[in-house]
């Protein structure tokens, strides 16, 4: 099972530094992940499907590794059937990416691990010490390390001594 690109995706999503407006791109900054790191995945049911190439993880998911956890209420993986590797993950329900120092929040989250593309979309909040971010969608390139946040997008920046 090829996990990385997962706790990647969601280390570089965790890293976004700023937003300032409706449709925000956001820059990002570098991630720190340690692959060597086990990656442990909970759930209280498993099901999965050999001739579609799926499993499914439900009921209080989590997936961790190092510091860095998420959970959701399910979490579908798509495995590619040429290389067995995960090639598509689907979060839904109470989904939460938190590392010890950030969290983002939404109602689902969809990564593409062919496109590079990470998109929470549904209530998307993203805390980072008092700095909050919300927006109904926020689009993550992996490949370009960069995101779009849409929708409804509001920053909050506590000024210096807050």
């Amino acid at each position: 099972m090829r996990s990385k690109p997962l706790i990647i995706a969601a280390s570089i999503a965790v890293w976004a530094t700023f937003a300032l407006a409706q449709g925000t791109a956001v820059a990002l900054s570098g991630l720190s992940v340690d692959p060597k790191q086990p990656v442990e995945m909970t759930s209280d049911a498993l099901t999965v499907d050999q001739a579609t190439g799926a499993a499914v993880f439900e009921g209080n998911v989590t997936i961790s590794q190092g510091a860095l956890r998420l959970t959701a209420d399910a979490v579908s993986v798509i495995y590619s059937a040429d290389t067995g590797e995960i090639a598509h993950l689907q979060a839904t329900g109470s989904v939460a990416f938190k590392t010890d120092a950030e969290t983002i929040e939404a109602k689902s989250a969809d990564y593409d691990l062919l496109a590079g593309l990470l998109v929470l979309e549904g209530d998307v909040r993203m805390t980072q010490g008092v700095t909050v971010i919300t927006a109904g969608k926020m689009t993550v390139d992996i490949t370009h390390s960069s995101a779009r946040l849409e929708g409804g997008v509001r920053t909050v920046l506590q000024g210096v001594g807050n």
